[in-house]
């Protein structure tokens, strides 16, 4: 009989979770394939995954939508506010359905937040914003939508092995995987069934099938459908990432001049680091010149500067900023095609800005 260590065990463990932020198996008996990945039982991996579930080290496994591709319109906004109106200007911005993340940052612009809205916004994106800049009553908001995406996808090492300062061997999204834009009336319910978090059980897709009313090929179908046209990046597992042991993340800016050419070569490089989980392209204003953005994920302060002053040097690229959130005021994951975003707009619609 083989006997395996505590050690190996452990690392198997951690595998699985490397495994599945990766991609996640869309099969009617997933935990047995993840299994045979990594040389554990199905009822092993099961009670891994539950583990994590319960130490609040994964937050949801689930299909991770591309925003854009299903017609929704979303940026990055950058917020002004003076100390003494930050918590209710946070708290205004935060009832508006498409804010999935808000963060306080160690800048003069304060408050950081995406928000996005959907095809069929009465109110659109630009006007949303200024909306909520005259009821929020911060002193400026600047827009930062994406002008070119260089990668997105977040797969934090759990073994300990990977170099974060190397080159990334995972797939990830970018520009180029978007294929097609919008989304049928009839699409709808599969976004909303895939959107679904799933539990540790030996057939883990029943209950969403059940509850939508898809067979379990149907909803395969359809997700491989979303996949080949880009409108599902992929189906994985999102962690808490301070829970992980990433508990220092810092969004990195960068003064980047030059030709379209240059500046896509840049960010295509920095793209390429393990430990970037989101690189973008956003424009500059005369009180903010960085036009590239960075999300670096490190286990404390010294690794991350370590990470920042390669891609520093590798680059030739001087002028940085590295932002620090101090303080969390939403982290949520989108929900897409839900009532809600209609009853913000028709209260809000008719404000003057």
């Amino acid at each position: 009989m083989l006997v395996v260590s505590d050690e190996k065990k452990e690392l198997a463990k951690k595998s699985v979770l490397n495994l599945i932020q990766a991609d996640f198996p869309f099969e009617r008996r997933p935990f047995k394939k993840l299994g045979e990945a990594v040389s554990l039982s199905e009822d092993e991996v099961i009670d891994i995954v539950r583990e994590y579930f319960e130490r609040r080290i994964i937050r949801q496994i689930c299909a991770i939508f591309d925003t854009r591709s299903l017609g929704y319109k979303s940026m990055l906004v950058a917020a002004r506010v003076k100390k003494e109106h930050e918590e209710e200007c946070a708290r205004i911005i935060n009832t508006h359905p498409g804010v999935s993340h808000n963060y306080r940052r160690n800048h003069d612009f304060n408050l950081w937040f995406t928000i996005a809205v959907p095809p069929n916004s009465k109110i659109g994106l630009e006007r949303t914003v200024k909306i909520l800049q005259k009821i929020s009553s911060a002193d400026e908001m600047i827009m930062l939508p994406t002008i070119k995406l260089y990668k997105i996808g977040v797969v934090l090492d759990m073994t300990g092995e990977e170099d974060l300062t190397g080159e990334d061997k995972y797939k990830f999204y970018t520009e180029k995987e978007r294929k097609v834009i919008g989304v049928e009336p009839e699409e709808i319910p599969a976004i909303l069934a895939l959107q679904e978090n799933i539990t540790p059980e030996k057939q883990p897709f029943d209950f969403i099938c059940d509850k939508y009313g898809f067979s379990f090929e149907e909803l395969k179908r359809w997700f491989e459908k979303f996949k080949s046209e880009g409108k599902i990046r992929r189906y994985a597992a999102i962690l808490y990432h301070k829970r992980a042991g990433y508990t220092y993340n810092v969004m990195a800016v960068w003064e980047v001049n030059g030709s379209d050419e240059y500046i896509d070569s840049i960010g295509m490089k920095f793209a390429s680091f393990r430990s970037v989980s989101h690189c973008y392209r956003r424009p500059t204003y005369p009180s903010w010149p960085y036009s590239i953005f960075t999300m670096i994920h490190a286990r404390d302060k010294e690794e991350a500067d370590k990470i920042i002053e390669k891609m520093s040097a590798e680059t030739g690229i001087k002028n940085f900023a590295g932002l620090v959130s101090t303080k969390e005021y939403k982290k949520v994951r989108l929900r897409y095609f839900t009532p809600d975003w209609e009853e913000w707009e028709n209260k809000y619609k008719d404000i003057d800005v």
